[in-house]
């Protein structure tokens, strides 16, 4: 008989990226990723998506829906970069060019259960006027080679960036043999209640370790 690892947890996550409110845009769609730390290896389910082409209906004039679903399975030792999903949000320009229109990323609920979250979202921009108005000309709006350094502090601080709409997120999240192995995510009755180790760098505020 096969006997499980017993210093390997497993965190499993179901939801969907419901939809998005950009009130200057139409008809926009999303990609999503993942970013983890070393000691993280998907099993099951997508690391990446792309979603449907969304557009804002009479009913809800400030919002547009995706539901565009996400199921992925992680195996890990360490809660040491705990899982983050960055999204980035892409739509035509005045001459039907795609440009991204955001970025955002959040971590992953730590806590099992159903939980969500609203990002927001933010462009990069030119350092000058005179290239602002060049890449505006040329369709060529300034973004990220990979979208994953949203989720990375490494050079942030010299970007230059513009908040721009809000993209909501649901997730349900199971974990299993986190308290076997000492790792403790529920959330506590009383302060005073004593429990297991907790894991270290994640917070009250749902703030995991990041990478």
């Amino acid at each position: 008989m096969a006997i499980s690892n017993p210093s390997v947890f497993l965190l499993m996550i179901n939801g969907q990226i419901e939809g998005a409110n950009f009130p200057e845009y139409d008809d926009l769609y999303c990609k999503y990723c993942f970013v983890y730390g070393h000691d993280w290896a998907p099993t099951s389910g997508l690391e990446e998506g792309i979603s449907q082409i969304t557009s804002k209906s009479r009913d809800s004039p400030q919002r547009m829906i995706w539901n565009f679903p996400l199921e992925i399975t992680f195996k890990s030792t360490n809660p040491l970069g705990w899982p983050q999903i960055v999204v980035s949000v892409y739509g035509p320009d005045t001459f039907g060019n795609d440009v991204v229109r955001g970025y955002g990323a959040t971590h992953i609920p730590f806590t099992p259960g159903q939980h969500t979250r609203t990002i927001p979202m933010f462009v990069p921009e030119s350092t000058s006027r005179l290239q602002n108005f060049t890449s505006w000309l040329l369709g060529r709006r300034p973004e990220f080679t990979d979208p994953k350094v949203v989720a990375q502090g490494e050079g942030r601080e010299v970007t230059r960036v513009r908040s721009q709409g809000f993209v909501s997120l649901s997730f349900h999240i199971v974990t299993k043999d986190m308290k076997r192995l000492g790792y403790d995510t529920t959330p506590s009755e009383t302060a005073h209640t004593p429990s297991h180790t907790a894991v270290a760098g994640i917070g009250p505020g749902d703030q995991p370790y990041s990478t």
